[in-house]
């Protein structure tokens, strides 16, 4: 009896001897390009002519099982082979015609290349990829004819595109789970055409789950007239609905009206202001040569080890401002009850609370991509690139969505601070 690592090591060996053989054939395939001057791609190139063969083999293994007997082999009675039609096939390395073989039945149904499939591969998957780093249908075309020598139409890039609608309908209906300890909210201008180009807010749900991973809970195409406390109110009940029934901490922009919305919809929710937003929004109403001297300023009072030591640091900010910029401190004082909620946490949980950053980060991606097109025709244009930079990972880069690092020591600290509410599975 041949023992388990014998077996294995036997498999191993084949599998090398295989990958030998192969890389020897492809050596042997580019040495003759060269001798004969063939080029690797494009019209007549070596790797199409390759896919041709491959594909024309396979199919003609396929239709030889379909009908039971070999080519050239006596025919029996019934079905036989008739012949072959010719088919132009889209490829990873461009077009590629190739003939099809035909049956008399008309029964055969090829596995390999299925009736009425003009596209193999990854071309979808390319055409969707360039469209979600927002180059246009007819960025695409032309992108397509000059890598691969393809002369692909709007109509079909479009086709190609609308495929991930249906994905993305069913994505924005997910169900959701019903509790996440922190849902970021903010929202980014794009500019919409629907009669004629404005400017409307898309509003962005981004949740941190029991499991510590951040996901895109939901996005949200607003009418024109800027971001709104009552439409983010349908919004927030919408991710209710959907079912979240509970939310610890949610953290926002200093939108007037938002946090009763956010209470109104979960009412034992803690609302944490953006701090960055509202340093940001404090400029405003500052000279910019004072801009450097409030910022360090300020930094001590959100940066302050507990809520009453930022009540103090803050004071002595409005004994030096309010004289200068009255404005600006009643801003702060406004905003001061959902400011502070995040001072009661340890540094690794302020750092996830404080900030919408996690969603800026994704509002950024989202920028890239309609900064090209500078407007979008249409909402579902709009949606469709949205939901396909949410979905794109890139390698070696810091993506907006996954795990957070260091999460099981946070969630000991929020089961601690919710008990009940935060029910660890």
């Amino acid at each position: 009896m041949t023992s388990e690592p014998t077996r294995t090591a036997t498999t191993t060996t084949a599998v090398d001897a295989d990958r030998d053989e192969l890389d020897a054939v492809a050596d042997r395939l580019v040495e003759q390009a060269r001798t004969d001057g063939v080029a690797l791609t494009g019209p007549g190139g070596l790797l199409g002519g390759l896919t041709k063969k491959v594909l024309e083999t396979a199919l003609a293994a396929e239709l030889t099982d379909h009908l039971g007997y070999e080519h050239g082999d006596p025919r029996p009675d019934g079905n036989a082979r008739n012949g072959t039609t010719p088919k132009t096939v889209r490829t990873d390395i461009g077009q590629v015609r190739i003939d099809v073989p035909r049956d008399r039945a008309g029964s055969f149904e090829p596995a390999v290349l299925p009736k009425h499939v003009r596209r193999l591969g990854g071309f979808n998957d390319a055409v969707i990829s360039l469209y979600a780093k927002g180059l246009t249908t007819g960025d695409i075309v032309n992108h397509l004819a000059d890598v691969y020598g393809d002369s692909a139409s709007k109509e079909l890039v479009s086709r190609v595109t609308d495929q991930v609608t249906e994905a993305m309908t069913e994505w924005q209906s997910r169900p959701l789970d019903a509790v996440y300890p922190v849902i970021l909210i903010d929202a980014i201008m794009l500019k919409v055409r629907d009669g004629q180009v404005a400017n409307r807010p898309v509003y962005v749900a981004m949740g941190i789950s029991l499991d510590g991973e951040r996901d895109v809970l939901g996005m949200w195409l607003g009418p024109s007239g800027g971001e709104g406390a009552k439409h983010w109110l349908s919004m927030l009940t919408e991710l209710k609905n959907r079912g979240v029934a509970d939310v610890c901490i949610v953290s926002c922009v200093g939108l007037k009206g938002l946090p009763e919305a956010i209470n109104a919809t979960w009412p034992q929710a803690v609302v944490q202001t953006c701090v960055v937003h509202l340093v940001r929004n404090s400029l405003r109403y500052a000279s910019k040569k004072h801009w450097g001297r409030i910022t360090a300023d300020l930094k001590p009072v959100y940066t302050a080890p507990s809520a009453k030591a930022a009540e103090a640091r803050f004071a002595e900010f409005a004994e030096t401002w309010r004289p200068v910029y009255p404005a600006l401190v009643a801003m702060w004082e406004r905003s001061w009850a959902e400011f502070i909620p995040f001072l009661d946490f340890p540094v690794e949980i302020r750092k996830l609370i404080y900030t919408t950053n996690g969603i800026e980060s994704l509002n950024s991606r989202f920028r890239q991509a309609s900064r090209r097109r500078g407007h979008f025709p249409s909402e579902q244009a709009a949606m469709k690139v949205l939901y396909l930079t949410v979905l794109e990972r890139r390698p070696n880069r810091a993506n907006p969505t996954g795990r957070i690092p260091g999460w099981k020591s946070i969630l000991n600290t929020l089961a601690i601070t919710y008990g009940d509410r935060i029910n660890i599975r």
